[in-house]
């Protein structure tokens, strides 16, 4: 009698998600800004090829994509996540608690993170330690930690440019924000007399990852081709986003050196840049076979023709895998196996 309300619920979710199938029969796809023009292209290819509907892309940053994707299984959820970074594990248990379990992890290719400005506007060489000073909430003075009192590059160091510090970056929900407090400021306050002696290791972890609030950086949403707009008639202000928005406006903007390492395709594909990393989307296993599409949609995109190197995504700005790499990446996903 016991095993009666549990195939009573089984039978529950299978109805459900029978409905879903009835009532949508076209992809839905969340998540990060930076793999979104990534994820359009494929989805455009998809469509055009005529057995399906082109999906429905949209651009709501990583963490606010997996936060849809985590609500549960259902018509009313997505079906796949664009991420500009790892799913958490913070995140795993929230999918798990709403009954998303079993997800395919999908890495397509890599993406640099850089720091542009206008064409316009002076070139810059910099690196992660003077990006922390320019951007950290709390900086070193005479032993202690105070509010960043920063204003212009150069009171960084002298020989950046003698500009208001002005960056327009991600706001917290980005994939891209998360990144770049790993990459850059994570790195940048490595060996700061000032944390070092900070015992406690969130509080560690917390200075060196706090960005200031006094409007030296602003929060410019998930759209970055608006950033790109804003830094072309700004040419002071500095703008973080992903490679291929700068790829895509070369005419307009410059990317700066970091650590001496000019941010372009070859660089990154090497990881000698150091403000690079691998961009993913997720896989809700339980619509495959349900939501028409799934298997067939990740077929496109880890493909020769998209992701490879001669791909029209390496069209797009998005730095491929390596030949080896890419067959893993395609057997993995091709089987949509678990990640958990």
């Amino acid at each position: 009698m016991k095993r009666l309300p549990l195939a009573l619920a089984a039978a529950g979710v299978t109805v459900l998600i029978a409905g879903a199938a009835e009532a949508r029969d076209q992809l839905h796809i969340v998540g990060s800004s930076t793999v979104y023009p990534f994820s359009t292209a494929v989805a455009e290819e998809f469509g055009k090829a005529g057995k399906f509907k082109t999906p429905i892309v949209e651009s709501t940053g990583t963490g606010g994509g997996l936060k849809l994707f985590c609500a549960g299984v259902g018509e009313g959820t997505p079906d796949i996540a664009n991420a500009s970074r790892k799913i958490k594990d913070g995140e795993i248990e929230t999918c798990k608690s709403n009954g998303v379990t079993s997800i395919t992890e999908v890495p397509i290719g890599y993406d640099g993170i850089v720091i542009a400005n206008s064409k316009k506007g002076p070139a810059f060489s910099i690196t992660r330690k003077e990006l922390w000073l320019a951007l950290a909430k709390e900086v070193p003075q005479d032993g202690k930690l105070v509010p960043n009192f920063y204003k212009s590059w150069n009171e960084v160091n002298a020989a950046l440019p003698a500009e208001k510090i002005e960056v327009l970056g991600p706001p917290p929900t980005s994939g891209t924000r998360d990144a770049f407090i790993e990459l850059v400021m994570d790195s940048g306050c490595k060996g700061v007399p000032e944390i070092e002696a900070i015992e406690d290791s969130k509080a560690k972890a917390g200075a060196c990852a706090a960005i200031r609030e006094d409007g030296a950086y602003v929060d410019a949403g998930e759209n970055d081709n608006l950033i790109v707009q804003k830094l072309d008639a700004n040419p002071q202000a500095v703008g973080i986003f992903g490679y291929s928005f700068l790829e895509e406006n070369t005419d307009k903007l410059q990317g700066a050196n970091v650590d001496g390492i000019a941010p372009d395709f070859d660089h990154i594909v090497s990881g000698e840049y150091p403000v690079s990393r691998t961009m993913y989307f997720y896989v809700k296993n339980q619509h495959e076979g349900v939501i028409p599409g799934i298997r067939e949609f990740v077929a496109e995109f880890t493909s020769d023709k998209a992701a490879g190197e001669e791909g029209y995504l390496a069209d797009k700005g998005m730095i491929p895998f390596p030949t080896e790499k890419l067959k893993e990446v395609q057997m993995s996903a091709g089987a949509l196996k678990p990640m958990m």
